[in-house]
């Protein structure tokens, strides 16, 4: 375990997924949620409202031990009717679980889909904004300030952008191709200037939007 080693925080949403990861030690994501892969060697678990008294929290996590592209049909044959039965997923192996303590908990109830983070801050963490750096938290706040808006984008973090040399931000797919906007200034998108008013960020970041053909909508499922 390495200050810098990458943490990938995952939802789980239904008890025989919890129960899968620890007693056949895999987790499933769907690979249009992480298109350039999965760059962590742990992977946490944030539990949702199913999970009553350990609702809203990350109890759990596990190193990653390996890798399979599999349909989920495959992966869950016994819901061969799923709609997204032929869609691809991850199947990420993993040693055993592992508590979280102190669980890091989520008490002003911000959504969680996926996140990145560094171990240094996991193994401090006790509350969901810990995991974030300066930066992240930042890129944070602008997406859910768009997801509010209506518009659904994807973030990507520090701990994952070390293999693409990419900086941290968020990007949004249009009818006429990507908006991405980061806080690296030198990049060439819409530039992530933390000193000025959020509602200036996004209306730059909407006005871009508006001239590639506006969002593309896609449907985020709870039920993965």
């Amino acid at each position: 375990m390495y200050p810098e080693d990458r943490v990938l925080v995952g939802v789980i949403n239904r008890r025989r997924d919890l129960a899968t990861a620890r007693d056949q030690h895999w987790y499933r994501i769907p690979q249009t949620r992480l298109p350039r892969g999965i760059h962590a060697e742990y992977i946490a678990f944030f539990l949702s409202s199913v999970f009553k008294e350990q609702n809203g929290g990350i109890h759990y996590f596990a190193q990653r031990k390996g890798l399979e592209l599999l349909y989920r049909k495959d992966l869950l044959p016994d819901e061969p009717d799923h709609p997204r039965a032929n869609d691809a997923y991850y199947k990420v192996g993993l040693e055993a679980l592992r508590p979280k303590m102190p669980p890091v908990l989520n008490p002003t109830r911000r959504s969680i889909s996926f996140v990145y983070t560094t171990w240094d801050r996991f193994v401090k963490a006790t509350t969901i904004a810990d995991l974030y750096s300066k930066d992240d938290y930042y890129v944070d706040r602008i997406y859910h300030a768009l997801r509010e808006r209506g518009v659904y984008s994807e973030r990507y973090w520090e701990a994952e952008t070390r293999d693409t040399h990419t900086p941290a931000g968020v990007r949004i797919l249009c009818e006429s191709g990507v908006v991405s906007a980061t806080i690296d200034r030198s990049a060439g998108d819409v530039f992530l200037d933390s000193a000025q008013p959020t509602d200036a960020i996004l209306q730059q970041i909407l006005d871009q939007i508006a001239r590639s053909g506006g969002p593309v909508m896609l449907h985020l499922p709870h039920d993965i």
